[in-house]
């Protein structure tokens, strides 16, 4: 990962998580909480590709296991945005730069749902049954919801900030901006065979060595 993207990722990640836990954690709505880091580290995933998107991933989510009031097993959110940025960060479009808007849901769609079955799973290895009497399907139903619903106003922003101010400068000078290739980056290669552009030499006759008849 570049040192220039590591100043723009902690910053949206503490943004992310400031809303998560001050705001959307308070609002008391049913099922899940909204979860803005993760839409972050998708965000962030699909500009900088699957290596900048896991550590992205894995620093959201040990940051998030520190913060209060976290009630879990430290390192069990890290790991689950750890995987989520890999696997966002592997369906990174070319250059970045997402042209559609229902490709980027579709991968916000995948992560909630994704992000919530690891989650309890995780759990439920580590002894936490909460899922089980809240309901698991309750939960990923609100969670794909609310996702959905932040996705629009969170990613693209995220995405223009990690562009925008995730580059380093002789790279952006040379143009190779790339974050790794994805498999959702087609690699293009092509053989070429440059023509000799160079003088012809033709034979000359030099005067006194001519053939005679």
């Amino acid at each position: 990962m570049r040192l220039a993207r590591i100043p723009v990722s902690a910053v949206l990640i503490l943004l992310g998580l400031i809303l998560q836990v001050s705001v959307f954690g308070r609002l008391q709505l049913p099922g899940a909480t909204p979860d803005i880091l993760l839409l972050v580290v998708v965000g962030l995933a699909m500009v900088y590709g699957p290596s900048g998107g896991c550590l992205v991933g894995f620093s959201a989510g040990l940051l998030a296991d520190l913060a209060p009031p976290s009630d879990h097993a430290i390192g069990r959110y890290a790991l689950v945005l750890c995987l989520m940025g890999y696997a966002a960060g592997l369906l990174r479009p070319e250059h970045g730069r997402q042209r559609s808007v229902s490709s980027a849901l579709l991968v916000v769609a995948a992560a909630a749902v994704a992000s919530t079955l690891l989650y309890a799973m995780v759990g439920a290895l580590v002894g936490d049954t909460a899922a089980r009497h809240v309901g698991l399907g309750g939960l990923v139903i609100s969670a794909l919801l609310y996702d959905l619903l932040l996705a629009p106003f969170v990613v693209p922003l995220v995405m223009l900030a990690g562009r925008r101010f995730g580059r380093d400068p002789v790279t952006a000078a040379s143009g190779d901006d790339e974050g790794g290739p994805g498999l959702g980056t087609l690699a293009r290669y092509r053989t070429t065979r440059e023509v000799s552009t160079g003088p012809s030499y033709k034979k000359r006759r030099v005067p006194g060595f001519a053939k005679r008849p």
